[in-house]
């Protein structure tokens, strides 16, 4: 069900991407043109509609998933899965096997072939 509801959605969501694309700009971001928003335009485009419909079931479909979300972790948290069983310890430090180590003598390194 839920692979349903999101196969839906992200139609949805391409749909309303290239119908909002293919629209008319009408100037003046935020309605603040001579007929955005705060004008009283009474006929809609059917183009508008379409992009009014879309939206509203990209936003049906959004709480759906939420709604399925929810309801599939009802039962499980994240404090359940910590268990009492210790992480096995490592070692402060590395073994490197004593060939990486430097020499603990005082005398001078002397190469091996002069």
């Amino acid at each position: 069900m839920e692979n349903v509801v999101l196969v839906i959605h992200l139609i949805l969501a391409l749909s309303l991407i290239g119908v909002v694309l293919l629209q008319r700009s009408e100037g003046g971001g935020l309605g603040m043109g001579s007929q955005g928003v705060m004008s009283n335009r009474s006929a809609a485009t059917a183009l508008g509609k379409v992009t009014w419909g879309i939206a509203a079931a990209f936003i049906v479909t959004s709480v759906a998933l939420t709604i399925i979300a929810a309801q599939n972790s009802a039962g499980s948290s994240v404090v359940d899965r910590i268990s009492d069983v210790p992480a096995a310890e490592t070692p402060a430090t590395p073994d490197l096997g004593g060939d990486l180590l430097p020499p603990t003598s005082d005398a001078p390194l002397v190469p091996a072939n002069p």
